[in-house]
């Protein structure tokens, strides 16, 4: 009878065990009747190919090296669009014109909700940045397009460009950086200022805790946290203590505004007045400064990246910019460059810069990794004569179209003289397309223009390895943050300041 008494001595150990042990194997074993039931529903006839597993292991990639399992995905199946199973979440893969076409116009088709999902790196606070009403989302929306009107985006360019200076004269006459740290959290300072308050935006202090804080979110987005959010795990414990503090900070800034009684030209201040509900001010905060930071940051940094490995190109836009400051600076050469640069007026950044226009579309291109994410909350749709059930998710990696050797030839190159590609449809979607265009796009671009004008005109730089040599890093798109280059390809910002005044 051993096989009974080792069934005995099984359940023994087991209702021995802790509290913890015996909750962690109620998990697994959850999983895996999940994973095992999926496995059983049998594909009606015009559904999308179904990966060629079943395992959480074989999925896991999908968190981790996203851009590899897509591509594998592709392979395995033969097919343009498959689909696999996140626990009970049917995710479907389309690739190819006419399924980027549908995917970009469906109406059924819901970023919100697909984003939540399948990304899990915005802070969650029900009612705050999560479950809101439509009527919420539009207000968010709303109050987004009027920062970027163009009497307030023109305030904020001073604004920006000083906390420019600042921030690059602590950096020394010369020296290197790594641009994924400095320039990237240039960026996550003027997002603050462009989207938060003085309250926290002129506090370096508080400004560091909450890149701090939102790094954590980042960092503890792990398949768990995703797939069972309500899995107490080390890092969901971490996520929901930094969206807390996040929570507190931007609560604080703004119960300090009210009780003050003085009013402010920033953002903060136009939510106040615009008598939006508190919740609609917070989760507007909230939310954007990580969407907002996070994109335009990974744009930055591999803007001045690519500069300082294509001097042809750093040449050109330092050209466009002296150019800008010869012909509408309205100060004095004496003056700062900041001071200069921030007389020149929004419609000359945003009409006369080409070189600069080009040189951020084509970074968008090789070094946004960005995955799609939609579900569609509408009836069933079909795409290349697959069918899109109601409640599935949908991803379309921008790989896709912005590596297809067929539109951009030598696709990993960086090459801002590209013709852009008029005969086929969403050829380029650095900034969304369809219906689901990027909300912030002009206030993103009127950022990268202005850093990137005080740091060509302000220093020489060139793009170094690990040892000091020359070096051109290629994008790393399974680093779904900052396409960071991998290890064996780091590469530095080496500079030194020329002799114009910050």
């Amino acid at each position: 009878m051993p096989y009974s008494v080792g069934l005995q001595s099984a359940a023994d150990a087991f209702l021995s065990a802790g509290i913890a042990t015996q909750f962690t194997f109620g998990v697994v074993i959850f999983l895996v009747i999940v994973l095992v039931t999926s496995s059983l529903q049998a594909d009606e006839a015009d559904a999308p190919a179904s990966l060629p597993c079943y395992s959480l292991s074989a999925i896991l990639p999908f968190f981790t090296r996203r851009y590899d399992f897509l591509n594998w995905g592709f392979q395995a199946t033969g097919q343009s669009i498959f689909q696999f199973q996140l626990l009970r979440n049917q995710v479907i893969v389309v690739s190819g014109e006419s399924a980027r076409e549908a995917f970009f116009t469906a109406k059924g088709l819901d970023l919100t909700e697909g984003f939540k999902i399948l990304s899990g790196a915005i802070p969650m606070v029900r009612g705050v940045t999560s479950n809101l009403q439509p009527r919420r989302i539009a207000m968010i929306h709303k109050r987004l397009a009027a920062v970027q009107r163009n009497a307030p985006l023109n305030d904020l360019i001073p604004l920006i460009l000083e906390d420019s200076r600042r921030i690059m004269s602590t950096w020394g006459t010369s020296g290197k950086f790594d641009p994924f740290e400095n320039i990237y959290a240039l960026l996550f300072q003027t997002t603050l200022r462009s989207l938060s308050c003085s309250e926290i935006s002129d506090d370096p202090v508080i400004v560091d805790r909450l890149k701090t804080l939102y790094d954590t979110l980042d960092n503890g987005t792990t398949p768990a946290t995703v797939l069972v959010p309500w899995l107490p795990t080390p890092a969901m414990i971490k996520k929901l203590w930094a969206t807390k503090e996040i929570y507190g900070i931007v609560t604080n800034a703004i119960r300090a505004r009210e009780e003050s009684g003085v009013s402010h030209n920033d953002t903060l201040q136009m939510l106040l007045d615009g008598g939006d509900e508190k919740l609609v001010v917070v989760g507007f905060i909230m939310g954007l400064l990580i969407a907002g930071a996070r994109a335009t940051g990974t744009t930055a940094s591999w803007l001045i990246t690519f500069l300082g490995c294509h001097q042809e190109w750093r040449a050109k836009a330092v050209a466009e910019v002296e150019s800008l400051l010869a012909i509408h600076a309205s100060s004095s050469d004496k003056d700062s460059l900041s001071a200069r640069l921030s007389t020149i007026r929004l419609e000359v950044w945003e009409s006369e810069t080409p070189v600069l226009d080009a040189i951020i579309k084509e970074t968008t291109r090789v070094a946004q990794p960005h995955t799609a994410m939609r579900r569609n909350l509408g009836p069933p749709v079909y795409i290349d004569g697959k069918i899109v059930p109601t409640g599935a998710y949908v991803v379309y990696p921008f790989s896709d179209v912005h590596m297809d050797a067929r539109l951009y030839p030598d696709p990993w190159a960086f090459n801002p003289a590209r013709e852009e590609v008029k005969h086929t449809p969403f050829a380029y979607v650095g900034w969304g397309g369809g219906k689901t265009q990027c909300l912030g796009t002009r206030l993103a671009k009127v950022e990268l223009k202005l850093i990137a004008a005080m740091f060509v005109l302000g220093f020489r730089h060139s793009t170094i390895d690990g040892t000091g040599n020359s070096t051109k890093p290629t994008p790393n798109w399974n680093d779904i943050l900052l396409c960071r280059p991998p290890p064996e390809e780091t590469g530095y910002i080496s500079y030194e300041r020329s002799d114009i005044p910050l």
